[in-house]
Formats: structure tokens, sequence, C-alpha cells
């Protein structure tokens, strides 16, 4: 069934979607702004090839929606927002950043981009090349999103650790990070650093060969990373790793991490509730980039690293405590919760 967009906006309670071509460039691109009410939207630019546009609107949607989720959850003064570069062959990808890069300046600041899949520095500094209000890949930027991010889900484990047992005490804990990309290099030299027992798995091998010496983790094949006996598990790659398939292979107590969207259908959130796993939502967990960024752009100033990772852990905290109690699934409670002060801001 085609998609409606306008029943979908009106279901969702999304603002805008604006269709974007630059001829010179070949860029087709989607900016959705979901929720603008408190304050700005925020939402990254994401370049993915899509079988069908209709692929690439129903990501925009979904993704500005999550983002507005998160801004909820955190208690920020913005709603989410999206960018969806529809990827493929003789794109000019500099020309293409750059052309959205002015269609946020049209915006005037009701908008703000930054990374996402695919986008990184040199993208960014396209965009910023035309635009203020992107995150500045350079020294006057935000900095430190990886450490923040990589911060808050160190943080939201102990939260997890402590709900489910009552004690942390990392000299005891195995860990598995699936994923050595910018942030889980961070996440697992922080779980070194605390005491823990890391194993990695890492997709490419040159970035294994690289961080051969940097980290004392033991790595295991990708793919194998599933059944390890281990306390915690951290996805930090690409998403969608929670599944029929993958969820019966698990060894793990707490499945934590970085990754987004690291449910394949929501349903499996409950079913890992129902084997006894505590899940904590991603889209909970990884938001200590957004709050750096966020802070950074609302107020000019650059959150320190800790502050910020309290502040993504007393959110896990809440959506935790109100699971337990009501007995209820984490990724459920953590919707309805952020769903509840979305709709408070719009009374």
């Amino acid at each position: 069934m085609p998609l409606q967009l306008f029943d979908a906006m009106g279901r969702e309670g999304f603002e805008e979607v604006v269709a974007l071509h630059d001829g010179a460039s070949g860029a087709r691109a989607l900016i959705a702004v979901h929720d603008s009410q408190v304050g700005p939207a925020f939402g990254g630019i994401r370049r993915w090839t899509y079988e069908a546009e209709s692929g690439a609107l129903l990501d925009a949607l979904r993704l500005s929606r999550a983002m507005s989720r998160k801004c909820a959850l955190l208690h920020l003064p913005a709603g989410g927002g999206k960018v969806v570069l529809l990827d493929g062959e003789g794109l000019d990808l500099e020309a293409a950043y750059r052309s959205i890069g002015r269609a946020v300046e049209r915006m005037a600041g009701r908008f703000y981009t930054g990374p996402d899949v695919n986008t990184g520095a040199q993208e960014l500094s396209w965009v910023h090349a035309e635009t203020r209000y992107v995150t500045d890949p350079g020294p006057e930027g935000p900095g430190e999103l990886s450490a923040c991010t990589a911060e808050g889900v160190f943080l939201g484990m102990e939260a997890a650790l402590l709900s489910l047992d009552g004690e942390v005490d990392w000299g005891r804990r195995t860990v598995v990070v699936q994923g050595l990309g910018a942030v889980g290099f961070l996440l697992a030299a922080r779980l070194v650093g605390a005491g823990a027992r890391v194993i990695a798995s890492e997709a490419d091998p040159q970035r294994v060969h690289d961080l051969a010496d940097q980290l004392d983790v033991e790595m295991v094949d990708p793919g194998s990373e599933l059944t390890q006996p281990c306390d915690l598990f951290a996805p930090c790659a690409m998403g969608g790793i929670l599944h029929d398939l993958t969820i019966e292979r698990l060894r793990c107590r707490i499945v934590a991490g970085a990754a987004n969207n690291q449910l394949s259908r929501s349903h499996h959130g409950e079913q890992l509730h129902e084997r006894g796993v505590l899940f904590v939502p991603d889209f909970a967990l990884n938001t200590g980039a957004l709050v750096r960024g966020a802070m950074f752009h609302l107020e000019g100033r650059r959150e320190p690293v800790p502050v910020v990772g309290a502040r993504v852990r007393s959110c896990v905290e809440d959506i935790l405590a109100r699971a337990l109690s009501e007995g209820r699934p984490t990724s459920v409670v953590g919707v309805q919760l952020a769903d509840e002060r979305l709709a408070a801001r719009r009374a």
C-alpha cells in the first residue's frame, strides 16, 4: 500500500517535509521537520541508496520523529528533523551537500543539521560552507561528539546494572562491544579503564590492525560476538541487529549500545523482555552527541562530557524505573514516556 504522505504527517504530528532537487549535482533529498514548537529541530544528513523514493521518505519521517522523542526524553528545548540524501551513480557529492546547505540556510535556524550515516567531517565542511545551521566539524564547533555518546552509553550501562543487580562492580563484568568505530572504540577504552573484561568485534580488517596496540580487548570474528557469554552486549555498528534469529543466539543479560534502531521490528523489544534480557532503548542511550550539539547551538556552550553523560544516565534511569514498576518492556515504556512528554509540550 503506497504511503499517504499527508495522512502520515497528520497522524504523527509532522510539521513539514521539503523535497529538494538540484539538477547540477544530481541531488535528490528530503528534509523532514517533525517538531519545532519549543525550539529548532535537530537531525543529521543520512546518505543512503534506496530501492524506491518511498523508502527514503519513510526513513526521513521515522528518523525525524525519533529525534523529537530523543529531545523530549532529554528535556531539550528542541525537536526532531532529518535530511535523507538519495545516493546513486553520478552524484556530485560536494555539490549535493552544498545544495543541502543552501536549503538548510533558507530555513533560517528552524532546523540544524549534522552527521549521520555516510556524512562525516568532509561532507559537513561542504554543508558548513553554505549555512550557519550545521555542526561545524572544525575547532569552532561543539567537538567531542563521539566522546559524549560513549560516555552516555557507559553511564547508561551502569544504570542498567544497578537496576538489575543493585551494583555495578565492573571488575567482574564481561562486555561484548560490536563495532569499534569512533564511539565503539571510546566505549571499549572506557570499559577497560573501569576494569571490565571487554570482548570486541570489528568488520573492517584494517581497523582491527590499526587498533591492535591501542586497546586491551579480546577480538573475535564478526558474527561470533552474539554467542559470547557476557553481562552486557553493546551493538555499536549498524542498526537492525536484533531480530528473531539473533535474539535466540544472545547470551547476555543486558543489551546496551550506541547503534541506532537496534530492534529490527518493535516487537523484538518485547521478545527480549520475554527472554529476561534487559534492553536499554538506543533512542535514549545514544543521545550524548545530540545533547552536546543542541546545547552548543542553543546556548553557545560546550557541555562537559561527564555532565552530558549524567544527563543521559538520568534519562535511562527514568525509563528503567518505570518499566520495572509496571513490569513492561523498556522499549515500549521508552516510546510511551517520550510521546507523553511530546504531548505535554503541545498542550
